[in-house]
């Protein structure tokens, strides 16, 4: 299951990115804003992303202006890994090497090919398990311990 959010300026945007993931046949669940709302604030939806995600939801997409703010509310939640994506490679390195599973998005700043390629490839990327990964992964988790409380 992928979790997807934006608020009004990454509204369109998912909406683009819904139809591309039925295109792949991946699911999907659209956690809002469902309407534009020029008026809406971005810790509304991308929080609810990170909270399924967090519970155990496979991955998710939030999208605003410039990511990075949906970035900070997804990262604080305990288990959410998220990124900025800013190119293919640098979305692939993050889910093999520190296992991201929120993808955040800028829908201000890059082409819609070039956002469609980054969800593909976050969605085709695996976690890598080489022990280096697995190490730097159980050494977040334990930082999560001791400051989820």
């Amino acid at each position: 299951m992928i979790y997807l959010a934006a608020d009004h300026r990454g509204f369109k945007l998912k909406e683009k990115i819904k139809s591309w993931l039925k295109e792949w046949g991946e699911k999907y669940e659209d956690m809002g804003n469902v309407s534009y709302d020029k008026d809406d604030d971005y810790p509304d939806y991308a929080s609810k992303v990170a909270e399924a995600v967090s519970e155990g939801g496979r991955r998710g997409i939030v999208i605003c202006g410039s990511g990075v703010g949906v970035s900070f509310v997804a990262d604080k939640h305990k288990g959410v890994r998220s990124m900025i994506g800013f190119s293919q490679k640098q979305v692939e390195h993050g889910v093999e090497h520190d296992h991201v599973n929120v993808l955040s998005l800028a829908a201000n700043h890059f082409s819609d090919e070039q956002i469609k390629g980054m969800v593909e490839v976050f969605l085709k990327t695996k976690f890598g398990q080489e022990e280096r990964f697995l190490r730097r992964s159980d050494k977040i988790k334990q930082l999560e311990v001791k400051n989820f409380k």
